[in-house]
């Protein structure tokens, strides 16, 4: 890859890969958003893991990058010393002006073969979430923290996407309140079918009340307690039916329990469409152990969904306990009650949603994304030059 020299400004995005879930709809927004006269970007990543679906194939098919092997989940020494040194020889070749990485592996990947590489870029690190509660043990959680603290002593900038995960990093030491900000997330929904035909689409009765269950189908989403939650409804006659868009190592486990105790769930897999689900839904039930700021919450009160959730991480910023939707402690009784009030009345689910959309459109949309990154770049650089 030969420098470009036309003046714009240089932007190295960096993930490790690009799986469908909240960072890489925002890196998509990032890359598709940039006012491309001012900014030049070129995006690196990885592949996904056999059971994960590639935002790049499925969604974001107009947005190109270059494509790393070993950049991706899984850990190998010998497959991340290569990742590694390819990153090296991109950031050598391009000479970004900003390195903004994205998620864990990349956030040490890159940063680090910033340093290695000579060349004097601003480093920016997004924390989509954290691994400080509900992934590792104590050892693996102190390492973690060793290494994120190492690493924020070498980033111009961090940014977290939501109040909670900024203050339990900082609490950690990782950091410090002058070179931290929130940056939350970004998105555009893009046009609902009607109820009737996305129903059809996914083979539902629109007769019947339907719940999402959508993400992820991995131990930190505790899919567990959704099926828990689902038997508790079931139990006592609620008549909702409840849907997954999503897929993970946890899949089958859902699918067999389901059909062993005859819960009424209907399994879609990854989706693409995730417009005609939420078209199909009255409410959206999260039940995760630990999140940083899902965008499948934010997608559901721009369709006017509410939500009950387990209020963890900064879901609290996303939906309004009470006003948009119900937060509640872990348990599945507590999901469940908070679902009942949902489900048994249709006004207080179309208040609710009503006044969600107003919040979520305002405050999450994609352009307001694009400009506060924009924004951010040139204050991060204008601030090098006067130094």
């Amino acid at each position: 890859m030969a420098e470009i020299k036309d003046g714009r400004i240089r932007v190295m995005r960096i993930i490790a890969r690009m799986n469908v879930g909240g960072p890489a709809v925002q890196v998509s927004g990032l890359m598709r958003g940039f006012d491309s006269e001012r900014f030049n970007q070129i995006l690196v990543t990885g592949y996904c893991a056999d059971d994960e679906a590639d935002y790049l194939d499925t969604s974001a098919t107009d947005v190109t990058a270059t494509r790393i092997t070993g950049l991706g989940r899984s850990i190998s020494p010998r497959a991340d010393m290569s990742a590694f040194l390819q990153v090296v020889r991109e950031i050598r070749a391009f000479r970004p002006d900003i390195i903004h990485t994205h998620t864990a592996k990349a956030g040490v990947i890159g940063r680090v073969a910033s340093l290695v590489s000579g060349h004097r870029s601003i480093r920016v690190h997004t924390f989509h979430g954290h691994l400080l509660h509900g992934y590792f043990g104590k050892f693996k959680t102190s390492l973690v923290i060793f290494v994120e603290k190492f690493l924020a002593v070498f980033t111009t900038w961090l940014l977290a996407v939501g109040e909670k995960v900024m203050d339990d990093l900082l609490a950690a030491g990782i950091g410090n309140a002058k070179k931290f900000s929130v940056m939350p997330p970004g998105l555009q929904l893009g046009p609902l079918p009607s109820r009737e035909g996305a129903c059809a689409t996914l083979g539902l009765d629109p007769a019947l009340t339907y719940c999402a269950f959508i993400g992820r189908i991995t131990k930190i989403k505790r899919p567990d307690r959704f099926l828990d939650v689902v038997a508790l409804l079931h139990s006592k006659g609620a008549g909702t039916h409840f849907i997954v868009a999503g897929a993970g190592e946890l899949l089958d486990y859902c699918k067999e329990r389901a059909s062993k105790e005859g819960l009424p769930v209907t399994f879609l897999g990854w989706r693409e469409d995730i417009e005609t689900v939420l078209a199909a839904c009255h409410v959206v039930l999260l039940t995760s152990d630990n999140e940083g700021t899902p965008l499948s919450l934010i997608q559901a009160g721009m369709a006017r969904l509410p939500v009950v959730a387990t209020n963890v991480g900064s879901i609290s910023e996303i939906v309004l306990d009470s006003e948009t939707g119900f937060l509640t402690d872990t348990s599945a009784a507590a999901l469940a009650d908070a679902m009942n009030k949902l489900i048994s009345s249709t006004e207080l689910r179309q208040e609710m949603g009503n006044r969600a959309r107003e919040y979520t459109i305002n405050r999450y949309g994609v352009e307001r994304l694009v400009k506060d990154h924009q924004g951010l770049y040139v204050k991060l650089l204008s601030g090098r030059a006067s130094s």
